[in-house]
C-alpha cells in the first residue's frame, strides 16, 4: 500500500513523467519480491509478477485497438462525420452543439478517446473562428460527452479494458462490450441536458485569447471528365463552394467544361473540401496520380506543408507553370503583398517573390529536397494526406472486429489483434509508422497497473482494505455502498492516474463484495465507471490536458464545470446499478 500511495503522489504532483514513474513502480515491485519474496514462493517468481504485465491479454488488446484507431484516422474514415457537423452548426448553434455530443458519445462506445478528441478539436476550433460557439465554452463538454461514451463499453478505453482483465482474472466472468451499455447511455440522459445547456455558461469565453489566424491560400481548380457540375454556371458552381472559399469569376455566365479552370482563395481545408464537392483538383490531376502511384509503391504517405518562399530562391520572379516543379504539387498559394506598389494580381498563376507561402504535397524526402534546393523555409512539419481510398475498408475492418466481440463468438483481444493485422495488410496502417498508434506511456502506465493490482492481491493489501471498507459499509444501503466506492475510485482518478486507480480498486472491490455478501459485479462496474468520472481536473485523463491550451482553461474552470457532472454521474449510476441488480 506504501507503494501505491507513493505512485499516486508521484503521479498527482507531476514532476516527473509518467513513464519514469511507471518504470520505477515496476522496478520497485520486482526488486522488493526478489529482496522479501512473498511467503512460499521464491525470488524470481517477484521478476515474473512484476513484468507478467507486458505480456498481459489487457495489453494487446489495448494496443490492437490503437491500431485499429489509428486506421480509421490516417484513412479519413471518420471524416463524413466532421463535415456533417459543419452543416449542422451553420444552421443552428446550439444543435449542432447537442448533435457534436451525441455524435462524440457515440463514435468513443466503441473508438478509444484520443482519437475521437483528435477529429473533434479541429472542427471546434475552426467552427469557434467561423461564428459558433466560443472554443474555450465547446471543448469541455464535448471531452465529458467522449468521455461519458469511452465509459459505456469495455473497448471504450484502455482503463475499461483493465478493468474488465483484472475482475475475470479475480475470477468474475468474463464481461461483453456492451454489458454495461445501457446503464450508462441512461446516465447519459440524465447529465446530457448539464453538459448541453448549463455546461457551456459555467466556462469563459476566451477566444480573444486563443483565436488563431487561418492562413488564406490563392489557388487554381481544375474540372476534368469526372467533375460533378460539367455543363453547370458559373452560379450553380458558387453555390456549392463551402462558404470560406472566394471565387474570381471568368468569362461572366459560362458554363463549365472539362479542361476548365476557375481561381479560388481560401484555408487549406475549405480548398480541400471544394475540389471535393466538385470532384475537382487543386493540381494537375495527373500530377496528383503519379504522386499517389509512387506513394503507394513505396508505401509512403503523402504530406502536405506550409514553405516559404526565401529572397534567394530561384522561384523568386517565376510562376508555377514555368518553375519546373517535379515530384511536388503546389496546391496554393498564399502571397505576401506589398502595402505599396503591388502589381501582382491575386491567383496563383502569378509570378511568385520572397515571402509567399506555398501549400505544397509529396512524400517528406521530396518535400525536404525541394526545399533544400529550392531555397524554402518549412514552416509546418507537414499534415498527412488521407488514404481515402481504404476509408471503408477501415470502417469494415473496425466494424468486423468489434462485431465479433460483441456476440460473443471470440475474445476482444483476438478479435482486436485479428483486425490489427488486417489493417496492416491492407495497408490501412503503415507497420512502419505503428509508433504512430501506439502510446509507449499507455503502454508502460498499463503493464505497471497491471503488476500493482496484481500485487496489492497477492500480498493481502486487498483483503485487508475491503475489511475496513466493510467495518464501515456494513451499515449503509447497497446504493451508498456503490456510491462511496465509486467517489473513492473517482477520487484517485483525478488527482493521480486512472489506470492505476483502476488497479487499486477492483480487487479492493472485489473483496469488498465478499465480506459484504455482495455480488461482485455491480461493485466492479462502480470502479470502472469511478475510473471515468474524470472531469474536475486537467491531470485526470489525456483528453483533458490536450484541450487545456486550445481552450486556454484554468484549473478552476475544470472543477467549477466538472464537479457538478461528477456528482451528477456518480447518482444516477449508482441508482441504476441498484435497479439492474436488485440491490
Amino acid at each position: 500500500m506504501a507503494l501505491a500511495i507513493a505512485m499516486f503522489v508521484a503521479f498527482a504532483r507531476g514532476r516527473v513523467r509518467v513513464e519514469i514513474i511507471s518504470l520505477m513502480t515496476i522496478a520497485a515491485i520486482a526488486l522488493g519480491l526478489y529482496v522479501f519474496p512473498l511467503p512460499g514462493t521464491a525470488p524470481n517468481e517477484g521478476l515474473a509478477l512484476a513484468f507478467e504485465g507486458f505480456g498481459h491479454h489487457a495489453l494487446v488488446t489495448i494496443c490492437a485497438l490503437m491500431i485499429l484507431g489509428r486506421g480509421l484516422v490516417v484513412t479519413g474514415a471518420l471524416d463524413p462525420a466532421a463535415r456533417t457537423l459543419h452543416r449542422v452548426w451553420r444552421w443552428n448553434r446550439q444543435i449542432g452543439l447537442l448533435v457534436t455530443l451525441v455524435l462524440a458519445l457515440l463514435m468513443s462506445m466503441v473508438i478509444n478517446d484520443t482519437p475521437v478528441l483528435v477529429l473533434m478539436l479541429p472542427i471546434l476550433v475552426q467552427l469557434a473562428l467561423k461564428g459558433g460557439l466560443p472554443a474555450s465554452k465547446t471543448l469541455i463538454p464535448a471531452n465529458a460527452a467522449i468521455l461519458i461514451g469511452g465509459m459505456s463499453t469495455s473497448i471504450g478505453t484502455s482503463t475499461n479494458l483493465l478493468v474488465v482483465s483484472i475482475a475475470r482474472d479475480l475470477g468474475m466472468a468474463p464481461i461483453g462490450v456492451f454489458h454495461f451499455t445501457s446503464i450508462v447511455l441512461l446516465a447519459a440522459l440524465v447529465a446530457l441536458p448539464y453538459i448541453w445547456l448549463v455546461m457551456p455558461r459555467l466556462l469563459p469565453d476566451n477566444s480573444a485569447d486563443v483565436a488563431p489566424q487561418s492562413r488564406s491560400f490563392l489557388a487554381t481548380l481544375r474540372f476534368d471528365e469526372r467533375s460533378s457540375v460539367l455543363g453547370k454556371s458559373m452560379e450553380a458552381v458558387r453555390t456549392v463552394l463551402p462558404r470560406e472559399i472566394s471565387l474570381y469569376e471568368r468569362g461572366g455566365g459560362r458554363t463549365i467544361d472539362i479542361g476548365d479552370r476557375i481561381a479560388i482563395a481560401g484555408p487549406h481545408d475549405a480548398l480541400e473540401e471544394a475540389a471535393r464537392r466538385m470532384n475537382a483538383t487543386l493540381a494537375p490531376s495527373w500530377l496528383l496520380a503519379r504522386l499517389r502511384q509512387q506513394a503507394s509503391e513505396i508505401r509512403e504517405d503523402l504530406i502536405v506543408a506550409e514553405m516559404t518562399i526565401a529572397p534567394d530562391s530561384r522561384l523568386v520572379g517565376v510562376t508555377l507553370a514555368t518553375a519546373g516543379l517535379e515530384n511536388v504539387a503546389v496546391l496554393g498559394i498564399h502571397q505576401a503583398r506589398r502595402l505599396i506598389g503591388e502589381t501582382r494580381a491575386p491567383t496563383a498563376e502569378a509570378a511568385l517573390t520572397e515571402g509567399d507561402v506555398l501549400l505544397v504535397m509529396g512524400m517528406p524526402a521530396d518535400l525536404q529536397s525541394f526545399a533544400q534546393s529550392d531555397g524554402l523555409l518549412l514552416l509546418e512539419g507537414g499534415k498527412e494526406v488521407a488514404r481515402s481510398a481504404k476509408a471503408q475498408l477501415a470502417l469494415a475492418i473496425m466494424g468486423g472486429s468489434i462485431g465479433l466481440a460483441s456476440f460473443g463468438l471470440v475474445p476482444i483481444a483476438i478479435s482486436a489483434l485479428a483486425g490489427a493485422i488486417l489493417m496492416f495488410a491492407t495497408g490501412c496502417v503503415r507497420f512502419d509508422r505503428v509508433g504512430r498508434a501506439l502510446s509507449a506511456k499507455v503502454i508502460v502506465l498499463v503493464a505497471a497497473s497491471i503488476a500493482l493490482g496484481k500485487i496489492i492481491l497477492v500480498s493481502g493489501a486487498a483483503e485487508w482494505l475491503g475489511q475496513g471498507l466493510a467495518s464501515g459499509l456494513q451499515y449503509l444501503p447497497p446504493a451508498a455502498v456503490l456510491a462511496t466506492i465509486m467517489l473513492f475510485v473517482t477520487v484517485l482518478t483525478n488527482f493521480a492516474s486512472n489506470t492505476t486507480a483502476a488497479a487499486v480498486g477492483t480487487p479492493i472491490a472485489f473483496n469488498l463484495a465478499m465480506t459484504l455478501g455482495l455480488p461482485a459485479e455491480p461493485l466492479i462496474l462502480a470502479v470502472l465507471f469511478g475510473c471515468n468520472l474524470c472531469y474536475a481536473t486537467p491531470v485526470a485523463y489525456q483528453t483533458n490536458m490536450m484541450i487545456l491550451t486550445e481552450g486556454n482553461y484554468t484549473f478552476r474552470d475544470y472543477i467549477r464545470s466538472g464537479l457538478p457532472l461528477v456528482l451528477i454521474m456518480v447518482v444516477a449510476l449508482s441508482s441504476l446499478l441498484v435497479m439492474r441488480y436488485n440491490l
